[in-house]
């Protein structure tokens, strides 16, 4: 499958973009969430990415899933749609984003969770209320919010 964005990023260089994106949020059968050590800012976060041509946000929330940390979803529940100021990052290469992630919960999952080296470093469930604290920057604002609800 193309990649939309590196493609964009050969005309636009480093400028900011808009990205959509989908993401999802592991959780097991305790209520522990999946998060995964980023390897290009050491932060942590959930499986997500940007959304290809004619791919849906479903399709998109799922491949990436499958891709970044071996599991797949069977079931997805809508979450929260993460926009807006909160949501720009600059990538260590120089990347410039503002995000528009569609963002799902997924309690029904069936594999055995592998991080793609790419992208994560290690993979590990947490209890909600020790969610750590150095979560990278464009989806602190879903994290929040998911804490708050769930506790």
């Amino acid at each position: 499958m193309a990649n939309y964005i590196l493609d964009l990023r050969k005309t636009v260089g480093h400028r900011p973009l808009l990205q959509c994106a989908a993401s999802i949020i592991i959780e097991n059968e305790q209520g522990e969430v999946l998060l995964g050590r980023r390897t290009d800012n050491h932060k942590w976060g959930y499986s997500g990415g940007s959304i290809e041509l004619g791919e849906t946000v479903e399709e998109c929330a799922r491949r990436e899933l499958s891709e970044e940390m071996g599991l797949t979803a069977l079931e997805l529940e809508f979450f929260m749609i993460n926009s807006g100021e909160e949501t720009h990052y600059i990538y260590p290469n120089g990347d410039e984003f503002y995000n528009v992630e569609i963002v799902y919960l997924c309690h029904r999952w069936q594999g055995e969770p592998r991080p793609q080296e790419e992208e994560f470093s290690e993979l590990r469930f947490f209890p909600v209320q020790e969610i750590p604290e150095d979560i990278s920057d464009p989806i602190l604002p879903v994290l929040r919010e998911y804490i708050m609800k769930r506790s």
